[in-house]
């Protein structure tokens, strides 16, 4: 069984970032033929062949097992709760296990958001496949996108282009986290820390100290609190403090140099130069904005 859609997008919709070309589902019984017939012009596929297309599809697969190769990624086993992403211009192929079969949902897109995504190096051509698990959310967000091709209102492309977007945040978020949270102890460690961070913001803790408290040495305790939190331990304090900084310019008549002495900054110097890269601003010109 196989339902889809296929939709266009005018100029103005590709201004957008985001415009979608297919959204759909199917469902592959043992023994079924594969690929299911009923696909548009450039998106059937032979699987020995393979196939190459000029947009990305994201699919997911909510049972079953399979098989998945491209010209960037070796032969893989595909399982159930596993997404996988295709990318324009790479000959690919994939199919259900004859024995097993599958569901999935499939979504194919284009444009320069998901563009400079890759090339940011959030997602990959040579890591295409993402093991999130089952995601009743994610199945929801195909199933309304779905609903959204189908009944094609108005400006229906930028409501398709947030669902894709969210779509890929949580997919993205879901993974890392099923990585990160495999070592319960690392993740304490980390959690231990940002709170202790916070609780004495106002105190000359330093990061060394946190480190050691906890009994890791600081190199080691750094790598660590980067992977999981994507900022250095001593950047995570910093905008903290610029945080605690920008309260402090806004509910108080605390001058700026009371204001650093009380955070720790070398001096008051320093402390408006780290909080104009910051907000953009002079802590006295935000104070002057304030009143």
């Amino acid at each position: 069984m196989q339902i889809s859609k296929y939709l266009v997008a005018n100029e103005q919709d590709r201004k957008w970032g985001l415009t979608i070309s297919t959204v759909g589902y199917e469902e592959i019984a043992p023994g079924d033929p594969y690929p299911t017939r009923g696909h548009a012009d450039g998106y059937y596929f032979n699987c020995d062949e393979g196939r190459e297309l000029n947009e990305y599809q994201l699919l997911y697969i909510t049972e079953g097992e399979g098989v998945f190769k491209s010209d960037h990624f070796k032969e893989a086993p595909l399982h159930e709760g596993d997404m996988f992403l295709l990318f324009p211009d790479e000959r690919h192929s994939y199919h259900p296990l004859p024995q097993i079969g599958w569901k999935s949902f499939w979504i194919g897109f284009k444009g320069r958001n998901i563009d400079d995504r890759v090339k940011a190096g959030f997602l990959s051509i040579e890591k295409p496949i993402y093991h999130i698990g089952f995601s009743g959310e994610i199945v929801q967000l195909y199933k309304t996108a779905y609903e959204t091709a189908i009944n094609e209102a108005p400006y229906s492309q930028q409501m398709l282009a947030g669902i894709v977007n969210h779509m890929l945040g949580v997919m993205y978020a879901l993974e890392r986290n099923l990585i990160l949270n495999k070592n319960y102890t690392h993740m304490d460690m980390i959690n231990r820390a940002r709170l202790r961070i916070r609780e004495e913001l106002e105190s000359n803790l330093t990061i060394q100290e946190i480190a050691e408290d906890l009994g890791v040495s600081y190199s080691n305790f750094r790598k660590l609190f980067k992977e999981y939190t994507g900022l250095s331990p001593s950047g995570y304090q910093q905008d903290l403090k610029l945080q605690r900084a920008k309260e402090l310019l806004s509910t108080t008549n605390m001058s700026v140099k009371e204001i650093a002495y009380r955070l720790n900054f070398d001096s008051p110097d320093y402390f408006s130069a780290k909080f104009k890269i910051k907000t953009g601003r002079k802590p006295s010109e935000m104070r002057k904005k304030e009143k």
